[in-house]
């Protein structure tokens, strides 16, 4: 039973890196329209309101679709159709921004975007967790998500490219290219491992894993006349009973992302002190190296080390960072800062998402990610709302000293939760 069998072991290469690729396509097509946004948004009449309201929506709606994607991933035996529609949705509406010519527009796109993120996002973070042993999901998710923040560094590249020669409008539509390609590799190149239908809670290629009691209800022979009542079960199977650890983290996490707004509002600081909206992709490209660099070592250390203290770590780093901004003593300064944002994402990202599907049992991974992905969200929406507010009360100062405060809290937080064992 501690041994999986071969036809897992051989499939496990192909399906990380074939998530690895469509990642990293995906966020160069995601990364060359992301970083001249709010310049876009100025040359169009809007501001640091609506971008607040753009990215707070679109992330919120994410986080309701991850939410249900979380269940379909426990309950459906084919999550490959899911994953790959998402990108299909995501990388058809892209190339749309190229033709809009109000604010409004631009969030029906973003809301589009984001609603496939999180159909696909959770059955594609479950598929991964099946794909390896237990002991290395912290190293699957940081390659993937080195994967992912490489493309991040290719996107800002093509789109300086681009922008000289065809402006904002041509980096749009030139990001239609590699996310094709994106939805290609992921519809060859990701494998389906077969599972059992809803019901029985079960890992990669059918392994058999104990199911929680919950799941496992027989019908009452005593009552038939109750069996129009199958719908109710929805509640149990909706939010099934998860570790007290899981909901100690999910809370945590939720301190802190009511400071964690959308980056965006790091690009408008940076033009507040005079970089250039024309560089704001080279802030983007310092960020993704760094991120790129630390993702996967965060990763593999976290399968060795404490998930929480290494996480702890990254809010203490983020706290830091929202201090510099909020301070701009100068344009190296903020350069230096952004650079050293890139080492918050890389200490948090993969590391907390392991950190839940170590927490809870496999037949509910998919349920216990949505949760997280959901509060996450919901949270963000809140964070980028009160920080365009503030931005517009008080200046842009404020919303960072804020931030930094909330994210220092939550480190003093997670440091007090022990990852669960991995013997």
């Amino acid at each position: 039973m501690d041994t999986p069998p071969p036809p897992v072991s051989q499939s496990t290469p192909r399906n990380i890196y074939a998530f690895g690729l469509t990642s990293f396509l995906n966020d160069t097509a995601s990364e060359m329209a992301y970083w001249v946004l709010p310049a876009f948004l100025a040359s169009i009449g809007a501001g640091a309101a609506q971008l607040g309201i753009i990215e707070g929506i679109a992330e919120s709606v994410a986080s309701f679709a991850q939410l249900f994607s979380g269940y379909l991933a426990d309950k459906v035996s084919h999550r490959k159709p899911i994953v790959v529609g998402g990108y299909f949705v995501a990388n058809a509406v892209k190339p749309l921004l190229a033709l809009v010519s109000s604010w409004w527009q631009i969030l029906g796109i973003r809301f589009a975007d984001r609603f496939a993120k999180g159909v696909r996002g959770t059955a594609r973070d479950v598929m991964v967790a099946d794909s390896v042993d237990k002991s290395k999901i912290g190293s699957a998710y940081g390659l993937i998500q080195a994967m992912d923040s490489a493309g991040a560094i290719v996107g800002p590249l093509l789109a300086l490219a681009v922008i000289g020669r065809f402006g904002m409008r041509g980096v749009f539509a030139w990001a239609a290219i590699p996310g094709a390609l994106c939805v290609i590799v992921a519809s060859v190149g990701i494998r389906e491992l077969h599972r059992p239908a809803s019901g029985t809670a079960a890992g990669w290629a059918g392994t058999p894993v104990a199911p929680l009691p919950v799941e496992r209800r027989a019908p009452s022979p005593v009552k038939p006349e109750r069996s129009s009542a199958v719908s109710t079960p929805a509640k149990s199977e909706w939010l099934p009973k998860l570790p007290v650890g899981f909901y100690y983290v999910l809370a945590v996490v939720a301190m802190f992302s009511l400071g964690n707004s959308s980056d965006m509002f790091l690009v408008l600081r940076a033009g507040n002190i005079g970089i250039p909206a024309s560089r704001a992709p080279l802030l983007g490209l310092v960020f993704n190296i760094m991120f790129t660099l630390v993702s996967w070592p965060a990763g593999k250390f976290s399968d060795r080390f404490s998930r929480s203290a290494i996480a702890a770590a990254g809010y203490l780093v983020f706290a830091i960072v929202y201090f510099v901004f909020a301070l701009a003593p100068s344009q190296l300064a903020i350069w230096l800062a952004m650079a050293f944002y890139g080492l918050f994402y890389a200490l948090t990202n993969a590391v907390l998402k392991a950190l839940i599907v170590e927490s809870v049992e496999t037949g509910v991974r998919g349920r216990a990610l949505g949760i997280y992905s959901f509060c996450i969200s919901v949270t963000t929406l809140l964070s980028s709302i009160i920080t365009g507010a503030l931005w517009k009360v008080y200046g842009p100062a404020v919303p960072f000293y804020f931030s930094a405060g909330i994210a220092t809290v939550s480190a003093f937080a997670l440091l007090a939760h022990r990852s669960p064992s991995r013997n």
